[in-house]
């Protein structure tokens, strides 16, 4: 679970910078009113868009949900971005991150990183002192880094929280329109947004008519059956859920146990089910431990050898750190069609 930075660093941070009030947050609803204008009061200049979600308090494990609205300034300076569908999208619209969990940033989204970024701590867990320092005028977290709202909103009020909470094309269009209106990109947002419909549609269009298809993803030796979202990507199957929901495949089995890194299956399920396709999640590519072999290793046995899925070369590797740990965003977005558009080539 997300663990929450230890009292005595908060109380540090409160000791040396301003301090505003602030809450804990594990979900956002995106009711992304996002209306753009200048603020009524006559001594605030400053133009802001308007963006309203569920923030959810109290504690992390049992939290309750309230609404909150934040003015986020329009174009900000400095920006420390925890989720990387979010830097992904921020970047194409021409935004730049002062501070992102380094370590989890994929080498495609490095670019939309200032030269001197700072290290913003991990997926999880903030270094708080290291983002006080540079004063951010906007973080933005999601999914994995929700719960640290609380402690963010100590260092600036300006926090946002676009954890998905819907169908994923909703979300999607949410965090782009917003960001667009943030960066003065209206114009791009609209076009990069019909684009990804557009190639979504097409990808769908693709997968109509193949058959029956699995969606799994390797861990170590293991290997998991990922269910199907049934619209809603706020839970632990949105990676299951694009491929069945947004993309339009088959599942093969409609009744896989929904878990964040999917239901524990053999590789005698797999023929047993006997999929027209597999779609593979490596999560040893870029989560794993020293000496965990890639999926195409994992997979490369008799039983498997005698799966429809391996007789037709009918095995898709899915981008693993799209589908692993970015999930959304413009580019993002456009890797995972491209993925589901090769059962084409």
């Amino acid at each position: 679970m997300p663990t929450i930075r230890p009292l005595s660093a908060l109380s540090l941070i409160a000791a040396s910078t301003l301090v505003l009030a602030g809450c804990s947050s594990s979900a956002a609803d995106g009711d992304a009113s996002a209306e753009s204008g200048a603020a009524g009061d006559a001594t605030q200049t400053e133009e802001t868009v308007s963006f309203t979600f569920d923030a959810a308090v109290g504690d992390p494990d049992d939290p309750d949900f309230e609404e909150k609205t934040v003015e986020v300034p329009k174009n900000p300076e400095n920006v420390v971005i925890f989720d990387m569908a979010s830097l992904d999208t921020w970047g194409n619209l021409g935004g730049e991150a002062a501070g992102a969990p380094l370590d989890s940033v994929p080498d495609y989204l490095s670019d939309y990183l200032v030269d001197d970024a700072i290290n913003a701590g991990t997926l999880f867990e903030a270094d708080l002192l290291a983002i006080e320092a540079i004063q951010p005028d906007l973080i933005i977290i999601a999914g994995r880094s929700s719960t640290q709202y609380e402690a963010l909103t100590q260092i600036t009020p300006n926090v946002i929280d676009l954890t998905a909470n819907g169908p994923f094309e909703d979300q999607l269009e949410r965090s782009v329109t917003l960001f667009g209106e943030i960066l003065g990109q209206e114009d791009a947002a609209a076009e990069a947004l019909a684009e990804l419909q557009g190639g979504i549609a097409e990808a769908r269009e693709a997968t109509e008519g193949i058959g029956t298809g699995l969606a799994i993803m390797t861990a170590g030796d293991s290997i998991t059956a990922l269910a199907p979202s049934s619209g809603d990507f706020s839970g632990p199957v949105l990676r299951g859920g694009l491929v069945y929901d947004v993309f339009g495949v088959e599942p093969v089995h409609a009744d896989i146990r929904s878990a964040t890194h999917g239901e524990p299956v053999s590789f005698e399920f797999l023929l047993e089910q006997d999929p027209d396709y597999l779609f593979v999640l490596d999560r040893n590519a870029v989560a794993g431990s020293d000496g965990d072999a890639m999926a195409d290793v994992v997979l490369d046995n008799e039983i498997v050898h005698q799966t429809t899925a391996w007789k037709n070369d009918q095995i898709v590797s899915l981008d693993p750190a799209a589908w692993y740990i970015v999930f959304g965003g413009i580019e993002t977005t456009q890797i995972m069609i491209d993925d589901i558009l090769s059962i084409t080539s």
